[in-house]
Parts: structure tokens; sequence; C-alpha cells
């Protein structure tokens, strides 16, 4: 008898984890083919995915520009919501790992925004130059950092479309006070803590300001969770980084714009950007605001690990707010 239940449980659990299997495989399952391929830059090279329509022509291509942060091509599958979404649009979306991750050669630490945009660009000549990729409208889509990127790209080029900019910020130090304030009220800190945070803020700033050794930094920033020898260096040679110029710039070419911005952002000052962006661009900007974190997720997935896990898993488009994959979609669409 016990035996048999032991057997009868075994097979429960098998059924299950079939279920769990095919839910999984169903649930990442896009409507696209990606293909892998190496993109020779000045330097080196760098590991990267075009991803386009399971069938018929692609017609335009949308480059990636990612945010801060180690970023593989595919952000480890959070990307491919956005890809099917171009994919159904027309458009085949190139991506690639940032310098230093996955196969991608050099170290992403080591670049300037002026370097990223000089990387985008060499991106952009090598696929112009291939008969896999459409030579129709290109469009970049650069999320959160990249707003340091996009506008330079946009304004040495003549062959950008449009640019799609996701929770962009404009100034380095100011986007990195508004974080911290945000982050500390998120935390329900109290008023030393706040007093203590900031205090390091802007030994920090005054550090940067004085191009200090990383030596010196983590001697007298006092900072409980210092940065490593590569994160300084990085800060040190971007923290003066500034949109407004190329913005500017981005504006007098008449680059039409969609400004994607979510209204739980804790990272960038979406009214600061906004405001940036509508003085800089005038018409030819679109601003959407959705129920949306940084990432453009819903906030629960970003607030709740268990939630944003099993959504990822089972369900990654659900993990974006309502509204944003068909936003991007139609505004593809309506690419000339």
């Amino acid at each position: 008898m016990r035996k048999k239940i032991g057997m009868r449980i075994v097979a429960a659990v098998l059924v299950l984890l079939a279920a769990g299997v095919v839910a999984v495989l169903a649930g990442n399952d896009y409507r696209l083919t990606e293909t892998r391929t190496t993109v020779p830059v000045p330097g080196g090279s760098l590991d990267a995915v075009l991803a386009g329509p399971a069938g018929g022509t692609a017609r335009g291509l949308v480059v990636m520009i990612h945010g801060d942060g180690p970023v593989e091509a595919t952000h480890d599958g959070l990307y491919r919501p956005w890809f099917e979404a171009a994919a159904d649009a027309g458009f085949v979306t190139l991506s690639w790992s940032k310098p230093g991750v996955g196969a991608s050669t050099g170290d992403w630490l080591a670049q300037s925004m002026a370097d990223r945009a000089a990387e985008a660009s060499a991106v952009i000549d090598w696929a112009r130059g291939r008969p896999d990729v459409p030579t129709g409208p290109v469009v970049l889509w650069g999320a959160s950092q990249a707003g340091w990127v996009l506008p330079e790209v946009a304004a040495r080029r003549d062959d950008i479309a449009a640019v799609v900019a996701v929770s962009p910020a404009v100034n380095w130090l100011r986007q990195g006070r508004f974080n911290l304030l945000a982050e500390l009220d998120h935390a329900g800190a109290g008023a030393a803590e706040r007093d203590r945070a900031v205090a390091v803020s802007d030994r920090t700033r005054r550090l940067l300001a004085e191009g200090a050794s990383y030596r010196t930094y983590v001697d007298t920033a006092g900072d409980p969770q210092p940065m490593s020898a590569g994160r300084w260096a990085f800060v040190l040679r971007n923290h003066t980084a500034d949109a407004t110029a190329g913005l500017r710039a981005m504006g007098r070419r008449g680059v039409p714009v969609l400004l994607m911005l979510g209204e739980h952002d804790r990272n960038v000052d979406i009214a600061e950007t906004e405001a940036a962006y509508r003085q800089a661009l005038g018409p030819a900007v679109r601003v959407e605001h959705f129920d949306a974190a940084h990432s453009m997720a819903a906030p629960v997935m970003e607030d709740s690990r268990v939630a944003g896990f099993v959504t990822a898993l089972f369900r990654p488009r659900a993990l974006l707010a309502d509204g944003v994959l068909g936003t991007y979609r139609a505004y593809l669409e309506a690419r000339p």
C-alpha cells in the first residue's frame, strides 16, 4: 500500500514538473528569429544578436543601447518582449553585450559616454553594410544611462529615423542625488539615516570634482558600501555628463523621439527629464507616461522579488507595465 502511495506521489510530482516545463516554454515562445553574430569594432569585437520577424521581410532596424551595468545582448532574456514587439512591427533589432560581457572584448567600465556613442555609431556602420539587415529606417532604442548616448549618436548621423528613449536621465549628478533620496524615502529612512547618506554623497561629489584617487575615496568618503576601483574610475570619467547640449543638437535635426516614462521611477526624475526633452525638442518629442517603474516593469515586479522571478520565468512579457509594448510597436509601425 505504501509503495503504491509513493508511486502516486512521484507520478503527481512528475506531472507537475512537466506542466511547469510546458508553461515555461509557452511563456518564452516568441514570434521572432534570433541569430548570434560578432560585430567588429575598433580595438576588438562585440557579441551581438539580430532578432527579427519569424516570417516575412523586415523593413527597418532598431539599434538597442543599454543602460548602466554589465548588460548581455538579450539582457538575460528580458529584452525579448521588446524584440518581439519590434519584429511584429517589421523591424530587426540589433543588440550587443557590453565590452567585457560574455564574448565581447574590452571593459565597459573603461568607457566614457562619448566612447559609448562612438561604439554605437560603429555598430550602425557595420549593420548598414550587411545583406541580412534591412536598409530601411534606423531607430535608436535606449534606456536609462543611454540618455547620454542617444542624443550624441542621433545628432551626428543623418540616417537616424527616430529615437525611443526609455527612462533617460539628463544630468549625472542630479540623477544620482534624486535616486539616493527616492530610495531613502521608499525605505522609510529616518532623519539621521538620511543625513548620513547625504553627507556621504556630498563628500563623494567633492572627491569627484577634485579628481581624487580611488584610495582617497575609500579613505575619506565614509561610504559603507564603497564602489570598486573600476566603478570609481567609471564614475570619475562620466560624472559631469549632461544631455542638454546633445538634446538641443538632436532637436536641430528634427529627429522624432518617443519618450517613455514610468510614474514610479526612483532612478530618474521624470519631471526634469520631460521638461528637458520638451524644451530641447519641441513638437518632435512625444511623451508617454506609464504605471511603471524605471525599467518599465509594473511596480510590483520590482518591489517583490518573488513576483518578479515567477513572472520572468513563466510570463516575461507580463513584467512590463500595461501599454508599454503596444505603444512601442505602434510607434515603430508609424515610421515611414
